[in-house]
């Protein structure tokens, strides 16, 4: 099973979002294994992005990503991080497909409601910016929780 990270952005959150986002990703198979919601500095929010700092968006983006709360997660399932991508939908919501979580919630290329982890690489490195060990739940481990 793959892991990925997803991060509802700050639009969404203050939108009221996070349920409709999160089933988007659950109602296709994925399974959430850590959701928490963080409010970031703006120098998380830069060391988070670090991989964009010569891009002309990035001030831009990393103001946006520390101006309200955000609820990263971890999804699993089968090629997570593709399926992840595919029904995030392209980062300008209006070249992104119907039925897409950009297509039907994001209103700007800017405030495109959803981050998504683009590689098992990335993957690798963002998961573990936002949660440790003891906060994910692999969805295997749950047929053998302990019982109260």
């Amino acid at each position: 099973m793959e892991q990925t990270l997803v991060i509802v952005k700050p639009d969404a959150v203050a939108r009221g979002l996070v349920g409709a986002i999160v089933r988007c990703f659950e109602s296709e198979g994925l399974v959430v294994c850590a959701l928490k919601m963080v409010w970031l500095a703006q120098k998380e929010a830069e060391g988070f992005y670090q991989v964009h700092r010569h891009q002309p968006f990035f001030e831009s983006l990393t103001r946006f990503m520390s101006s309200g709360p955000c609820v990263p997660m971890i999804l699993e399932g089968e090629g997570a991080i593709g399926r992840v991508r595919t029904l995030m939908g392209a980062t300008d919501p209006h070249k992104a497909a119907e039925g897409t979580v950009r297509r039907s919630f994001a209103t700007s290329i800017e405030r495109n409601v959803v981050h998504g982890s683009d590689s098992a690489a990335s993957a690798a490195v963002e998961i573990p910016y936002f949660f440790n060990r003891l906060e994910i739940v692999p969805a295997a481990g749950r047929d053998n929780s302990p019982s109260i």
